[in-house]
């Protein structure tokens, strides 16, 4: 580990107190949304925080629940029945698996997972916190999904708290129109709690808190495992992890571009898994790297690791010394907070382009988009990745191109006689356009050579080469020669993946002229 230069002690100490003064409000919300309460917030907070920021690999990066991480724990919290055992289990578990990811360096695969999906999920985490936030925001009991909170929406309207809907409005007025002179120095969340929270204490309006916060240090769980769950458990867990990984990584790019410097992918991975592993422990939510809290470390000072863990420390001494009076928070004051961030959430950038982008793109989206609100995370990602990739092979098969015939532009360019045709490929030759070569195998019949001039192919994978060796082995039947004129790496590739079994290598060349010179010696 590098030493550390304490000429950055004064901007790590700022940038970690704002970073904690910032992150307070949000864990406390997200632990109540999480349905494990608000004090698993602060652990999860704390411990992910601490530890995520010591191991990872993002320097400026802080971590602690966030609202991906919280709609899938809010999913786990149902699913388990609240047992502290089996949600303890899940969330380690979950910790493990990302530090697996790490040492297996999957890191560097998350930059390639296409734009259009993590649009499309991010917008519907946004959406769905925004949805569930509405029962408490007009004093309903929560729902456990949006589909459930939508069917409901009529009875929560006919039994609203009018005190709970002042409150809630009051919570949006602070956090929309409140200076920026003045946010500038007391972040919004913050300042909504400093100020609505005392003022429902005194006059004791009726409205649903979040309840006590246990004094103390957190207790350690020890997760027990039960054999009935572990197929669940496991499921739940992979999804946090990838999710977290998502989540971190993407947030990692962030710091990169406003830092210019460059994380450790891999090592981020293994600091996030420490980090929840820890996190569920101590019985706290899990969570990911952060984005605004992230920045707005950075923007404040920070600029090592020591103010992630100052980020931490700074919410376990809130714990120790004030978690009493957090008990007097009201649910509708949360509920704006965590809307705010659902609306912040959302990616109106890609939203705005929605005319203009590729049909494909905004295909891809909306796919992603309702998969994520009405179904499940994990399942959108999934089904989102396969759905691009697809697109992406239909369209890069569009690009592909094969010329049969004997007015080619090698014929024109040694004047050959009849006897040999051509077949010329240009763009990608993988499974996506092997057919369009294969399909094409009658109209090379009634000649005595044939030349595949593949010089114009970037690439090629082992389906184009079965391919053309199911292909070479019916003209062989038929007594036609094949001839192949190709770079050299792509001879090479061929060579390994086996087309010297249906031709001989003699007939293997990276120089067009010697190839031509070779067809005629068969005419």
């Amino acid at each position: 580990m590098n030493k550390y230069n304490f000429s950055n002690i004064k901007g790590d100490i700022y940038g970690g107190i704002t970073a904690g003064i910032v992150a307070l409000p949000l864990a406390l919300a997200f632990g109540v949304a999480s349905g494990m309460g608000a004090k698993a917030g602060l652990y999860g907070a704390i411990f992910l925080g601490f530890f995520a920021a010591l191991f990872g690999g993002t320097k400026t990066q802080v971590s602690g629940p966030t609202g991906p991480m919280t709609v899938v724990m809010a999913s786990i919290v149902a699913a388990t029945k609240g047992d502290i055992s089996s949600i303890v289990l899940i969330v380690c578990l979950a910790g493990i698996f990302q530090i697996i990811l790490g040492i297996v360096k999957a890191g560097i695969f998350i930059k390639y997972i296409p734009y259009p999906v993590v649009s499309g999920f991010m917008t519907g985490i946004g959406v769905i916190i925004i949805i569930l936030q509405i029962n408490p925001a007009i004093g309903s009991p929560v729902k456990g999904s949006p589909i459930m909170t939508i069917l409901g929406l009529g009875n929560s309207i006919s039994n609203i708290n009018i005190n709970a809907l002042i409150v809630f409005v009051a919570t949006l007025i602070v956090l929309y129109l409140t200076p920026k002179k003045i946010a500038k120095f007391v972040p919004t969340p913050l300042l909504a709690l400093l100020v609505i929270t005392p003022i429902t204490a005194y006059f004791n309006i009726n409205l649903q808190t979040i309840g006590d916060i246990p004094k103390g240090f957190p207790a350690v769980n020890i997760p027990k495992i039960d054999l009935h769950l572990i197929s669940v458990a496991f499921t739940f867990a992979l999804s946090l992890s990838i999710l977290g990984a998502i989540d971190s990584l993407l947030t990692s790019l962030v710091a990169d571009s406003i830092t210019r410097t460059k994380h450790d992918p891999n090592r981020e991975l293994i600091g996030q898994g420490i980090g929840n592993f820890f996190a569920g422990i101590f019985g706290g939510i899990p969570g990911a790297g952060a984005t605004m809290r992230t920045v707005i470390n950075v923007k404040t000072g920070g600029t090592t690791r020591l103010s992630g863990m100052i980020h931490a420390v700074f919410l376990l001494v809130v714990l120790l010394g004030f978690g009493k009076y957090a008990s007097h928070i009201p649910m509708a004051l949360l509920a704006g907070i965590l809307i705010k961030v659902g609306v912040d959430i959302i990616d109106y950038k890609f939203l705005k382009l929605l005319k203009v982008a590729p049909k494909h793109d905004v295909l891809v989206m909306f796919v992603v988009f309702a998969l994520t609100v009405f179904v499940d995370l994990i399942v959108a990602v999934g089904v989102g990745l396969v759905f691009a990739s697809i697109l992406l092979t239909y369209r890069m098969a569009k690009q592909f191109n094969v010329d049969i015939s004997g007015q080619g532009s090698a014929e024109n360019i040694l004047d050959i006689k009849d006897g040999i045709r051509f077949v010329v490929i240009d763009g990608p030759f993988f499974f996506g356009s092997t057919t369009q070569v294969v399909d094409r195998g009658n109209d090379l019949l009634g000649t005595k050579v044939v030349l595949f001039d593949c010089s114009k192919v970037p690439f090629i994978d082992s389906s184009a080469v079965f391919a053309l060796q199911d292909m070479f082995l019916n003209l062989n039947d038929q007594g036609i020669k094949v001839i192949i004129y190709a770079r050299e790496e792509i001879i090479d590739i061929m060579g390994k993946l086996g087309i010297t079994e249906v031709i001989h290598e003699k007939h293997l060349f990276s120089d067009l002229d010697k190839a031509m010179e070779h067809a005629k010696k068969h005419l």
